[in-house]
This record gives C-alpha cells, sequence and structure tokens, in this order.
C-alpha cells in the first residue's frame, strides 16, 4: 500500500503544487496593478493626450485605427484628478492580491476566503462581458478565476488547517 495516513506533522510538509500557482498568480496581479498604478500616477501631470500619442508610436501601432481614436478621446477626457484617483484605486487594489498571495503563502485560512470571495467577484462580470462580445483573454481569466475559487473551496480543510495549541 503507498497510502500513508496523514498526520499532523506530515500536513506541514506537504506540498501544494496548485497552491503555490496561485500564489504565483496573486503575487503577478500585485505586481501588475501596482506597476499600473505607479505609471498612471506618474502621468497625472503630463500632457496626457501627447503621452498617448507617443506610446502608440512606441507601440509601433497605427493611431488612426477607430479603437485607438476612441481611446485617445477617453484618454483626451482623463483629468489629472481622475488619473489620481484611479492610480490610488488601482494601487488599492493590487494590495488585494499582494495581502492573499501572502496570506496563502503562510496559509492563513482568512486569506484563502479572501482569495475566494475576490476571484468569485469577478466571475459575473468577465461572464457578462463574454455573453456581449468574446474575448480569449477575458475566457482565460474566467476560466482562471472559476479554478482559483474551486480549488480554494474544495482543498480549504487541507490548505488551512487550524491548527489548536
Amino acid at each position: 500500500m503507498s497510502e500513508h495516513p496523514q498526520s499532523d506533522t506530515a500536513f506541514v510538509k506537504q506540498r501544494a503544487p496548485t497552491l503555490y500557482a496561485i500564489i504565483a498568480i496573486k503575487l503577478l496581479k500585485f505586481a501588475l496593478f501596482a506597476t499600473l498604478a505607479i505609471v498612471a500616477y506618474t502621468l497625472s501631470d503630463n500632457d496626457l493626450p501627447a503621452e498617448y500619442q507617443g506610446f502608440l508610436r512606441h507601440l509601433k501601432l497605427n493611431p488612426e485605427r477607430k479603437f485607438w481614436a476612441q481611446l485617445a478621446v477617453q484618454v483626451g477626457l482623463l483629468t489629472e484628478a481622475k488619473v489620481v484617483w484611479v492610480a490610488v484605486g488601482t494601487l488599492f487594489y493590487s494590495l488585494f492580491s499582494l495581502v492573499e498571495g501572502i496570506g496563502l503563502m503562510f496559509r492563513v485560512g482568512w486569506a484563502g476566503w479572501l482569495a475566494i470571495g475576490e476571484s468569485a467577484f469577478f466571475v459575473p462580470i468577465e461572464m457578462h462581458e463574454l455573453a456581449r462580445k468574446f474575448s480569449w483573454p477575458v475566457f482565460v481569466i474566467l476560466v482562471l478565476n472559476i479554478f482559483i475559487v474551486w480549488y480554494l473551496f474544495q482543498n480549504r480543510e487541507r490548505l488551512f488547517r487550524h491548527h489548536h495549541h
């Protein structure tokens, strides 16, 4: 028989590669959103439409394309205060992912519930987006979020065992 009864000491050494992948996703998300927040804040006192045109040229995208033209109009409507609020909100949101990632690393129960809640929160939003117009990136994010919710919920007892002294 290859199965061994799990004791509390074995629990500490138990590996959870899927949990590590979820932690990596959460920390990457933190890095991405924190970077976006910093970039938004840095640009807040610049001439945004000019910055945006330069950014498009840097990306070698045709600024005349309809999508980019519409986005340029939106960028033009952004005020410095709005951009600062977006930066603050984005930074605040990125901290959620950081807290979740660190909490999951230490197998803290509430971090598991926070990750479940935060991932579940976006599922209906992503489904609504997909119903309006299918997009692979949104589909992949939706599948990832559903998987994170399912995995953490299914394995909550095993991953976040409460320690009694």
